[in-house]
């Protein structure tokens, strides 16, 4: 399975100035077998050491920091010599033992020689609970659920993904294959991007086997928060996790804790809010109260948007049928909204570079979908489930503010005119400037 942040990877290999690699990312996106593949290609040997459970590491940790001790441990724990040139010594589930984490400042200080790749699913859940952590000592690399491209390759459609990935795409010839790419975006709708639903769907294309490995893996997250989350904020933390679906088809998608428990306060679920999104399991995207940069200056912290890792978890929570999802039931037509925005940020997190924020006026009359601050530029990007064409909204907003460029993604084809770019969904990617 193809995954772009291998690229990433091996670039972070060839840097003389590198520093360890902690990569982030919610349980079960495939961090675990991204570290094992970059040293399965790129490394002659491995030396894996997971923490779970492991009384061994634990000791080995806890007794100090001495960086040849530490190594000449590993060593034996792994069965083999480590050179530092040809051996990717590879940390997971980094945070069950504190130490390690500390660690990583004394190997880049005294044995930056040392290739190190960490992960750990409860990482920002450890880091608030006091854990010390190597400021500046380390490097960070975000793993997120497949994105619509490498779910193209994986589907064995290399030439349809290859085509929207060209430095200058051709949306001529996308167009008139557009076909193709909605049927593709349907079926990423429902299989999502978790790699193991998407390794299943691309050998047997069971839509059932698909739903059955989702609904594992909620129910897995459910089990962590049992496991790991504070007993008093556990019940608080599957309410908040349950209502997304009904936030999310709301016609004004802000986050409303009243949906949540009746009269319930937003200073209730704080915590709980905060540990889902630590998870990585959930992504607030806040209110900018005006489009100009930087936009986290203008950042309205009690109004906000709150999405799911993965859309297929969404479609499974909402427990969508893949003929009501494939075939465009009516009775979809509802939710059909909140599907395409969910797919749409899930894209868009993928982006580096691109900060993610929603407008709305004053009044609450209009809004519009994202705005995406690039670093240069403020862009707005409203979102359409269908070819609707119609963009009062977005169209008010370029009238009042003049961006450079306002983005429409739907189903429609690719079009520039004037203030507006058109952008098909399944080409949504290529909105990074």
């Amino acid at each position: 399975m193809h995954r772009t942040a291998m690229e990433s990877l091996v670039k972070w290999k060839a840097n003389p100035k590198r520093k360890p690699l902690i990569i982030r990312g919610a349980r079960q996106v495939g961090k675990t077998w991204l570290m094992k593949e970059f040293g399965r290609i790129a490394f002659a040997q491995t030396a894996y050491v997971s923490f779970d459970s492991n009384q061994r590491m634990q000791g080995l940790f806890s007794a100090d920091l001495d960086v040849a001790r530490l190594v000449a441990g590993i060593e034996l724990y792994a069965g083999r010599r480590i050179d530092p040139e040809n051996t990717l010594i590879i940390f997971d589930e980094v945070q069950e033992v504190p130490q390690a984490l500390a660690s990583l400042k004394y190997f880049n200080e005294n044995a930056p020689q040392y290739r190190i790749v960490c992960a750990g699913s409860l990482l920002g859940v450890a880091l608030h609970r006091g854990t010390s952590f190597p400021v500046g000592k380390v490097e960070f690399l975000d793993l997120h659920p497949l994105s619509f491209s490498e779910f193209m390759l994986a589907m064995g459609k290399e030439r349809f993904a290859s085509l929207l990935d060209a430095p200058e795409p051709d949306y001529g010839m996308a167009t008139a294959f557009k076909q193709e790419y909605i049927d593709l975006l349907k079926r990423y709708y429902y299989v999502g991007g978790m790699p193991e639903a998407v390794l299943a769907f691309s050998e047997s294309h069971d839509f059932n086997e698909v739903r059955d490995i989702q609904q594992r893996i909620l129910a897995a997250y459910e089990q962590d928060f049992s496991k790991h989350a504070p007993n008093e904020i556990v019940p608080r933390i599957r309410m908040l996790w349950n209502s997304i679906p009904s936030q999310l088809a709301k016609e004004n998608k802000k986050f409303v804790y009243g949906l949540v428990k009746e009269g319930a306060r937003a200073k209730e679920y704080e915590r709980a809010l905060m540990w889902l999104a630590d998870c990585g399991l959930v992504h607030k995207v806040h209110r900018a109260t005006a489009p100009r940069l930087p936009l986290k200056a203008y950042e309205d912290l009690r109004a906000f948007k709150l999405y799911l890792a993965d859309v297929g978890l969404l479609s499974c929570m909402a427990r969508l049928r893949q003929d009501v999802l494939l075939d465009g039931s009516a009775l979809f037509a509802e939710f059909k909204g909140a599907l395409t925005e969910q797919y749409v940020l899930q894209q868009l997190k993928t982006l580096k570079g691109v900060e993610t924020y929603y407008w709305t006026n004053e009044r609450n009359t209009s809004e519009v979908d994202f705005l995406l601050d690039t670093g240069g530029a403020v862009v707005p990007l409203e979102v359409k489930a269908e070819a609707n064409l119609q963009s009062k909204s977005l169209k008010a907003f370029a009238d009042k503010y003049r961006p450079a460029v306002s983005v429409r993604s739907s189903m429609a084809d690719y079009k520039r005119q004037g203030w507006l770019l058109s952008l098909p969904l399944y080409a949504i990617g290529n909105i990074q400037p």
